[in-house]
């Protein structure tokens, strides 16, 4: 399916190919889309205020509209997704104070320590099946806290949740942490970088998953499309501290409207079209499995992880032939899928991998992948 409101792949020049040579199929992360012609024209179009004094219109707009898509009384857009998670721990744990999150999180793996940067959180982690925390995994692990032992003051899920593959958390199994968590007297963070494919896949309402969190961050910039931004939503009453929050971490920005008007446009383009992704995704699985990968697990959204003994050659060989990949760990390489990459490009790709897999990898047989796109 064509989407009519992206111009499709950028025509501009890509790492990993050479003069004259078609745009390199770009599969690292889905943070690489490029605004297409029509979100550039609503960016320029934008009414914009400043925002720190809380007058740009259109920030207001997104946040309103975000706020009640997902049920909250308040939200706050944020330069990125790290400082949305950041905002909304800091504002549930204080300094000295424990979370508790999977080992794999995006929160402790990818960014920067934070956390423990600055806000002093000390984390706690569980190891959790594919990334999904369940109340049974909880329910040993939460500690109330006396004065000789440090309790838990909140609990981080993702959704979905990226080094275990894209995979979705339950609506019932967050409610039943939701639960849990409640009747311990525990707050619920949810990392939602990616929880419109979780509502792709799913099929779950925005509404019902905030109902399950305390804070929620909701990613504009991977399967939306835009360029910059997520927003952190919230109890209203907590906004006053998490603009100052925001402010002394850098994110305070002024006619940001232009960039909300991003976000604005992808809402309404970019949202239902998510399934088209997570389609590609699992033909890319199915060819790599013909060609003589291993894929860890069916792809539930738009992330497929696969066995490559000698990943980062698999990925520099790869990128010599304008596939680009990645490999989050010595023997596995990542594909991520979003709107600049269509079926043709993914058979482009499977092709390629299939050739570098008999250059890395001696011996092994040619298969032929193209039967699934």
């Amino acid at each position: 399916m064509t989407n009519p409101n992206h111009p499709g792949p950028h025509p501009g020049p890509h790492p990993g190919t050479g003069a004259g040579a078609l745009p390199a199929v770009d599969l690292r992360s889905d943070t690489v889309t490029r605004p297409g012609p029509r979100m550039r024209a609503a960016m320029a179009a934008a009414e914009v205020g400043d925002d720190l004094f809380g007058e740009d219109p259109t920030v207001r707009a997104l946040e309103d509209r975000l706020a009640g898509l997902f049920g909250f009384s308040a939200a706050l857009f944020v330069p990125s997704g790290v400082m949305a998670n950041q905002i909304g721990l800091q504002l549930l744990v204080g300094p000295g104070e424990e979370l508790l999150c999977d080992a794999e999180a995006h929160i402790l793996a990818h960014e920067e320590a934070s956390p423990a940067r600055y806000g002093g959180i000390q984390t706690r982690t569980v190891a959790a099946d594919r990334g999904v925390i369940t109340a049974a995994a909880l329910a040993g692990v939460v500690r109330r806290g006396n004065p000789y032992t440090l309790g838990t003051r909140a609990v981080e899920v993702e959704q979905t949740h990226t080094r275990a593959g894209g995979t979705v958390h339950p609506l019932e199994t967050l409610r039943a942490v939701r639960e849990l968590t409640a009747r311990a007297g525990v707050s619920v963070h949810m990392d939602g970088a990616r929880i419109w494919n979780a509502m792709a896949a799913s099929g779950t309402a925005a509404a019902a998953y905030g109902a399950t969190a305390d804070s929620l961050a909701v990613c504009l910039s991977k399967g939306l499309g835009a360029p910059v931004g997520s927003v952190l939503l919230l109890a209203a009453e907590h906004l006053p501290r998490a603009r100052r929050l925001r402010h002394g971490l850098g994110g305070g920005m002024r006619q940001s409207g232009i960039l909300a008007a991003a976000g604005l446009y992808a809402l309404d383009h970019h949202v239902e079209r998510i399934a088209e992704d997570h389609a590609h995704a699992s033909l890319l699985a199915a060819g790599l499995r013909d060609a003589g990968f291993t894929v860890r697990r069916p792809p539930e959204t738009n992330i497929v992880l696969v066995e490559a003994p000698g990943a980062e050659a698999v990925v520099a060989r790869a990128a010599r032939k304008g596939v680009l990949v990645t490999a989050p760990g010595p023997d596995v390489i990542r594909l991520v899928t979003h709107l600049d990459v269509g079926r043709e490009a993914c058979q482009r790709a499977l092709e390629v991998l299939a050739a570098v897999r008999i250059e890395v990898v001696p011996g092994v047989r040619n298969f032929a992948p193209a039967g699934h796109l």
